[in-house]
């Protein structure tokens, strides 16, 4: 069965597979090998390539023992880099994605716990290279974590927008910052979206911002069951106009961010019920799917192949 079949029984959510020379960077953290790790990210020029492999090394069980030894042996600005996006991921694992009412107090105290023990490595890192664009994108995520407030997650992106002014997960963290649920408001949240899809260049991958906002509004209305919020005309007329401007554009180009923007704009259109509308891009998509926006309702396997197979049939 091939991935454009409509009737697909499985989705692919390992990175590795949806990008084939991340399994050189995994095996490499997995066999202690510096120097490989090292090389992959040199090779890397783009920086939002870079967030990405990144992510994979920090989601990686018990990828921190390795990295404490590199700190320890050399303390390179990536050393220590990964090891505070490591130290992320274990803190958010413990606190969990559920709402603040339903994490424990001993959970807080952990998560806190190993996001300031990344602060401190990324403060270094940012010390030592004002540019370095991964240290600052993490600390926009222990701002938020931390609960250092709005206007502490914006110095910081404003920081690495100096060098880096179209750094997509950056502006995805910042995004979330700015949502109610962390203590901003959707016309800060759309404004954010909207400013960065305009300054950036034509067939960038901002696009998904906009459609990402509409995800976090539509999840908000949401309470016992999905709302109608982006069944709205004008809610998918917004979202294919940032496609326009992103995905759809001539100028485009993938790289390793082009299943997350694709599963974004498949989502936005698809839970909306726009099926016809969602097609190109699970066509595009073949099987490789993302936890989110999937997971925000339901298993995220089912939920995929569920919309997928509707959005094929219609389109």
């Amino acid at each position: 069965m091939s991935p454009t079949d409509p009737d697909l029984i499985r989705a692919e959510f390992d990175r590795c597979r949806q990008i084939p020379s991340l399994v050189d960077l995994r095996t490499a953290v997995r066999g202690n090998d510096w120097d490989t790790v090292q090389a992959y990210f040199d090779f890397l020029d783009d920086e939002d390539e870079r967030a990405v492999a990144a992510d994979l090394v920090a989601g990686l069980s018990s990828s921190e023992r390795f990295l404490e030894h590199q700190v320890a042996g050399h303390g390179s600005p990536l050393a220590r880099t990964l090891l505070a996006a490591r130290y992320i991921d274990v803190g958010w694992d413990i606190r969990s994605g559920y709402t603040a009412e339903h994490v424990s107090r001993e959970q807080f105290q952990q998560f806190h716990g190993w996001l300031r023990r990344a602060e401190q490595l990324l403060i270094g890192v940012c010390a030592d290279e004002p540019a370095y664009a991964l240290a600052w994108s993490y600390r926009l995520t222990t701002a938020r974590g931390l609960e250092l407030g709005a206007s502490e997650a914006r110095r910081r992106y404003d920081r690495l927008a100096e060098h880096h002014p179209h750094h997509i997960q950056a502006q995805i963290l910042l995004l979330q910052q700015l949502c109610p649920k962390w203590g901003g408001s959707w016309e800060e949240a759309f404004g954010f979206a909207r400013a960065c899809l305009d300054a950036a260049p034509a067939g960038s991958h901002a696009g998904r911002l906009v459609v990402q906002a509409h995800l976090e509004r539509w999840l908000d209305d949401s309470d016992d069951r999905p709302s109608d919020y982006l069944r709205a005309a004008e809610v998918r007329d917004d979202v294919l106009a940032a496609a326009d401007r992103s995905v759809r554009h001539p100028d485009y180009r993938p790289g390793f961010h082009w299943v997350g923007d694709h599963n974004d704009f498949a989502g936005g259109l698809s839970l909306g019920g726009h099926h016809r509308e969602a097609a190109p891009f699970f066509r595009t998509l073949g099987d490789k799917a993302t936890e989110y926006p999937w997971g925000y309702w339901g298993d995220r396997e089912v939920q995929f192949l569920k919309h997928r197979r509707r959005a094929m049939a219609k389109g």
